[in-house]
């Protein structure tokens, strides 16, 4: 057991924590405090961004699906967020990085999204601010399975 390991020593290298698997953490730990967070914050004021995103997508091609769109962003964010999380338990204890990669790629379909949304109600700034979390979910993508 890997975290096992590494509470009886002194140094994370000394305990098998290499830093591909310190990488491996970190960024899944990242992007499952993002989802969950984003996520549930849908699920705990649906209302309150129901109306933001009504009025976002006013004069968009969306402007009649938010109330659908919002509760698939809402169910991917949420498995993306659960699944990483779990990913990140996974690899501390030595396990398989199989759900921190199945987070990370909900992860990206959420990201793709929310781009596609933004990019259609001609919010460019917005979309440009998703770019540097798409660009670290790639990255762990890759470390996880590197």
């Amino acid at each position: 057991m890997l975290l096992l390991d590494c509470v009886a020593t002194s140094c994370p290298l000394d305990c098998g924590l290499a830093p591909m698997k310190i990488l491996q953490i970190f960024s899944t730990a990242f992007l499952a405090i993002l989802f969950l967070q984003s996520g549930l914050d849908k699920v705990f004021d649906w209302k309150g961004n129901l109306e933001w995103l009504t009025g976002h997508f006013a004069n968009s091609p969306l402007k009649g699906m938010v109330p659908l769109l919002l509760g698939v962003v809402t169910l991917v964010e949420v498995s993306a967020g659960v699944c990483s999380a779990i990913g990140v338990v996974a690899i501390l204890l030595g396990g398989s990085v199989c759900f921190g990669f199945i987070g990370a790629t909900l992860s990206a379909v959420a990201l793709l999204m929310l781009f596609l949304g933004q990019r259609l109600a001609k919010d460019y700034a917005g979309a440009g601010g998703l770019v540097p979390y798409f660009i670290l979910t790639l990255i762990t993508m890759y470390l996880l399975v590197a």
